[in-house]
């Protein structure tokens, strides 16, 4: 007996959204034509080497991290969560799971099978039988459990309840949820992507009446993301419903998540509840290999602005964490370092103006050494507001 569902496959729901699409990107290209003749054109090859030198920058300072970690031992408060970091990477590339960009050590790790993490058959965990469950279209009063084990299997993240009601999707610019920002902007959803990490500016708007016919995948890639997005600041007023966040490692039965150390997902979540566009009811979903799941990330010792998941998509399976971690309420700036601060203008301007309208000054956590961000002037390429 086939499972019934309460809207129309994921291909009804993207084949109307073309026609809408088609429309669109003709009054996108010209003003895109407009922008490029006015302000200079977009150089992807400039923005990639320079992401691409950036990012090697980082990863060597997070070896650093690292290693400093593992010698100090118990005296490192974070030494905990580098070996976990470091067991999930050496897994993933030992075993042959590991995807470019290699290696997977001190990124969001690409692995085999991410894209069916994100639309694939899978068996669903944790689900009460004959109940109907909020996150799915699936009326489990019809099937006995292992029915429902057996003929879930369909019933991928973007026939999830909670992205199919969502307008806009807030996804993090890593390669192995590319495929979720292309289910996002392929189903008429808005997509939020942080340009990466925080270095240029703030959150890229996308919509697909924004980018050409065609050119979708291009803009689920970072450079896509800078050529066809939108930047919008702090005074944007947005709703976001759903987040996708890329972790390294995560904990299916707490729903405890560790990413790869730098603290940007937890800096974005922030910024977004500062911003009144998410609440402690906004779903937060990762898409993980099942490698990269663990049973010893101890809840006891993961800080207060830490981001837990409530959803955790496999390549064979969608697990329902029920997390009860509390989500983070704000920024922490006890905790944020004049490095961090140093290096990213939307923190040193949010702060700003939360000291202008309170009085107070806030304040700051202990120094730090980071890798070093871009330095960029405003370019000729850049698009303007």
């Amino acid at each position: 007996m086939p499972l019934l569902f309460q809207s129309p496959p994921l291909s009804l729901n993207f084949a109307a959204a073309a026609s809408r699409r088609a429309t669109a990107a003709a009054a996108s290209v010209a003003m895109r034509s407009s922008t490029s003749s006015s302000s200079g054109a977009f150089d992807p090859a400039a923005f990639e080497a320079e992401r691409l030198r950036l990012d090697a920058a980082a990863r060597a300072e997070m070896a650093s991290a690292a290693a400093a970690g593992a010698e100090s031992g118990a005296a490192d408060p974070r030494a905990w969560k580098w070996a976990i970091r470091k067991r999930v990477w050496d897994a993933l590339e030992a075993e042959g799971v590991a995807r470019d960009p290699r290696p997977v050590h001190h990124r969001i790790p690409n692995f085999d099978g991410a894209a069916a993490a994100a639309e694939s058959r899978r068996r669903v965990k944790k689900f009460k039988p004959y109940i109907r469950h909020p996150l799915l279209f699936v009326s489990y009063a019809i099937f006995p459990p292992a029915n429902v084990q057996a003929q879930i299997g369909s019933c991928d993240l973007g026939r999830l309840d909670v992205f199919q009601n969502a307008q806009c999707v807030k996804v993090n610019p890593d390669t192995p949820q590319k495929q979720v920002r292309f289910l996002t902007l392929s189903g008429d959803k808005k997509l939020l992507t942080p340009q990466p990490r925080l270095r240029t500016g703030f959150f890229s708007v996308l919509e697909s009446s924004m980018i050409p016919a065609g050119c979708i995948p291009e803009a689920c890639t970072s450079v896509g993301a800078a050529k066809y997005g939108r930047p919008i600041g702090l005074d944007e007023r947005i709703k976001v419903d759903l987040i996708v966040i890329g972790s390294v490692a995560v904990d299916p039965n707490s729903g405890a998540r560790l990413g790869k150390g730098e603290g940007f997902a937890e800096l974005e979540y922030g910024m977004l509840r500062f911003m009144g566009a998410i609440d402690d009811s906004t779903m937060i979903v990762t898409s993980v290999h099942d490698k990269q799941l663990v049973d010893d990330i101890p809840v006891e010792k993961l800080l207060v602005h830490d981001v837990p998941v409530d959803i955790i998509c496999t390549p064979t399976q969608v697990i329902f964490t029920n997390t009860a971690i509390p989500k983070p309420q704000g920024i922490y700036w006890e905790k944020l370092s004049p490095e961090k601060l140093g290096q990213i203008r939307i923190l040193r301007e949010l702060k700003r103006r939360i000291e202008e309208e309170t009085g107070t000054i806030l304040p700051c956590g202990p120094s730090e050494q980071l890798p070093p961000t871009a330095q960029r002037r405003r370019r000729r390429w850049q698009r303007k507001r």
